[in-house]
Parts: C-alpha cells; structure tokens; sequence
C-alpha cells in the first residue's frame, strides 16, 4: 500500500478519535485536542492527493477512498457540530444533500464510464468547510463575527459548487440508460 493511500486511511482512523474527543467534555482541552485531530486529518488530505499526482501513485483504491474520507471527515464534524449547537441543522443538510447529490451522479457517470474530475468550485467548497469546522470548533467568542463569514461563504459554494458541477455534467444524466 503506497503512502497517499496509508494517508486516507490515517484520515478515515482520526474520525472516531475525533468525534469521541470532541463531544466528550469530561477530557480536558477537548476542543483543542478535536482541532487538533481535524487539522491533522484535513492535512492528509492535502498531502495524499499531491504526493498521489506528483509521483504517480493515483490508484483506483485513492480515487474511491479519498473522496470518501472526506466526505466521513467533514460531515462527522458537522454532525457533532449540531449536538453542540454550534451550527444550524439546515446549514449541514444542505451540505450533505450536496454531497449525496455529487456521489450520486458520479456513480451514474463512472457506470456510463465516465470519470467526472473535482472542479475549482468544490476545492474552493471544501477549503471553506474546512476551515469553517475549524473556527465552529475552535469556539473563540472573538471569532463569532469571522466563524459566521466563513460559515456562510462555505455554504454559499456549497450551493455555488452544487450548480457547477450539475451545469458542466448535464450530459452525463442525459446520455445514462
């Protein structure tokens, strides 16, 4: 197994370490021990993708796995996120319908054999996400006013992202049996 692919698995290992610290307030530091191991799981993201293209070791096991983990990932963050009542319900579904949605179609596609790659749009969508489970965890009352901007903006690509990625594949739904 090559190591973006250790990566995405280490990813997909770190989300019950995560949720378990983060919804447990009885363990000191809990919120920066969960931000922590998000950030640390948001990086192997970035490093298994980069190492994966740079030398060559795109598999179809990364392919499949990676979008996966984090998907996994982020919406475990946000769930937990509701139970804390740092974010509204309605933000997270329209995040994870997006999600159902894309999955969905990528399916169709691979099945017409067609591989549909990430747009710009979703990176910008998952860095904001990102960084939005980041401050929501963080929970730095001084932060209040950014932690909003940057909630909503992950949300507005979201949506933003959503549209582009129906609109550029249209023809995949039209050409699926």
């Amino acid at each position: 197994m090559n190591l973006p692919n250790r990566l995405t698995i280490l990813r997909v290992i770190l989300i019950p370490f995560f949720i378990v610290v983060l919804l447990c307030p009885a363990i000191p530091y809990n919120d920066i021990i969960a931000l922590a191991i998000f950030a640390v799981a948001s990086i192997t993201d970035l490093l298994d993708g980069k190492i994966a293209r740079k030398y060559g070791l795109v598999t179809n096991f990364g392919k499949f796995m990676d979008p996966l983990a984090d998907k996994l990932l982020v919406c475990s963050a946000l769930i937990c996120l509701i139970e804390l009542g740092r974010i509204r319900a309605w933000m997270v579904i329209v995040i994870i319908a997006r999600e159902f949605v894309i999955s969905g179609f990528r399916l169709v596609a691979a099945d017409n054999g067609v591989v549909i790659a990430a747009s710009w749009w979703g990176k910008f969508k998952t860095t904001f996400q990102m960084a939005a489970v980041c401050l929501l965890i963080a929970n730095i009352p001084a932060l209040s006013l950014v932690t909003t901007v940057v909630l909503w903006i992950a949300v507005i690509l979201t949506v933003v992202s959503l549209i582009d990625y129906l609109v550029k594949n249209r023809d995949v739904m039209k050409n699926s049996n």
